[in-house]
């Protein structure tokens, strides 16, 4: 049996709602990266998943976008988490609240 790609759509749109809920809902700061990750890895599955109804020719696209997607998602959660060990030194939390008075 082969997954249709609407169900892939569908897996693809709650997983990002959920990394979407998470980063929006969490005060800390990894949960708000590991959202933002998940809503990446989603973007990520639908992609592949719009490949597969592309003629075969063509659906290589679909699967090399996600190659750079996840070294993106990489680089991001690598900075992002020197900046939050950084701040950690400084403020010793890893709450959000507490990055929102370091304006200017």
């Amino acid at each position: 049996m082969e997954l249709q790609p609407i169900y892939i759509q569908i897996l693809a749109l709650v997983i990002f709602t959920i990394g979407l809920i998470v980063a929006l809902s969490r005060r800390n700061i990894f949960f708000v990266l590991m959202g933002i990750e998940l809503a990446l890895n989603a973007v990520n599955l639908s992609f592949v998943g719009f490949a597969k109804t592309l003629p075969a020719d063509m659906s290589v696209a679909g699967q090399i976008f996600p190659l750079f997607l996840i070294a993106v998602a990489a680089a991001e959660a690598c900075v992002g988490l020197a900046l939050v060990i950084l701040i950690f030194r400084n403020r010793e939390s890893v709450d959000s609240d507490n990055y929102s008075n370091m304006k200017g």
